[in-house]
């Protein structure tokens, strides 16, 4: 799941932003010869100018993200079995979570990968996941450094972050973990973590999602009221999964 916190990126410096692109990719000398304090001409300016811009907007895309992160990860399985080509056969696919609920359903979803595959028995035995990592950093007393923090509910003067409270989130995975097995849907409802209350999902349809997330929703994902406007936004007449958005993010009727 990724953050594209837009408003920091379009406060960087143009000097920052060179050196954030040289940390990904050669730079052009016109570049460099700024950052070394060269005096430029009235037109190099310009076309640097024009540079800039491109790779700021590149440095804040999903796309150019995910290019830069399939290729690392090409080189390492090419090099491990001597091999060339493509690792991925098709594109990624994207979806936008629009509100607290589709935000939580997909960061559950994702955290319970390595369960939901049968690689790790319980959340904090999932290496190379979040979920570890917050579990890890609660022992301490902490929040991860490396991810967005849990800030709690919404309210005035936000900070930044996602909003839900640590302890509610780390129980509402643990138990949602428990409830993998398609032979145990729905059961144990009494004991459904208060963070579900807050969202207004029912606990069955928190299973399903628990297991179905991934095919269920394409594009937009969020309550239906939360589609419909990103829908008017983006001039789209019609979204695949809105039903579903109805049916599992929009209420808690069971």
């Amino acid at each position: 799941m990724l953050y594209i916190d837009v408003h920091t990126a379009k406060t960087w410096s143009d000097v920052e932003v060179i050196h954030r692109w040289q940390e990904l990719f050669n730079t052009s000398k016109l570049a460099q010869r700024y950052v070394q304090g060269h005096t430029l001409d009235h037109g190099e300016r310009g076309k640097l100018k024009e540079l800039i811009a491109l790779w700021r907007e590149r440095l804040m895309d999903i796309s150019w993200f995910m290019r830069c992160s399939n290729e690392s990860i090409a080189r390492q399985a090419n090099a491990e079995v001597n091999c060339t080509g493509r690792f991925w056969e098709g594109r990624f696919k994207s979806q936008a979570l629009l509100d607290e609920r589709a935000l939580a359903a997909c960061m559950v979803y994702v955290d319970l990968n390595p369960i939901r595959a049968n690689i790790a028995k319980t959340p904090e035995d999932s290496d190379y996941t979040s979920i570890q990592q917050r579990i890890r950093a609660a022992i301490s007393g902490e929040q991860p450094k490396s991810l967005l923090p849990l800030v709690g509910g919404e309210r005035l003067n936000m900070p930044k972050g996602l909003p839900f409270q640590l302890d509610h989130y780390l129980e509402l995975v643990d138990w949602s973990g428990r409830h993998l097995d398609p032979r145990k849907r729905g059961l144990i409802a009494k004991e459904t973590p208060p963070i579900l209350k807050r969202l207004g999902i029912a606990p069955k349809h928190w299973l399903y999602l628990n297991r179905n997330f991934e095919s269920r929703f394409k594009g937009l994902v969020g309550s239906v009221e939360t589609v419909r406007l990103a829908c008017i936004r983006l001039n789209k007449r019609w979204v695949h999964g809105i039903g579903d958005c109805q049916r599992f993010l929009s209420s808690a009727s069971c």
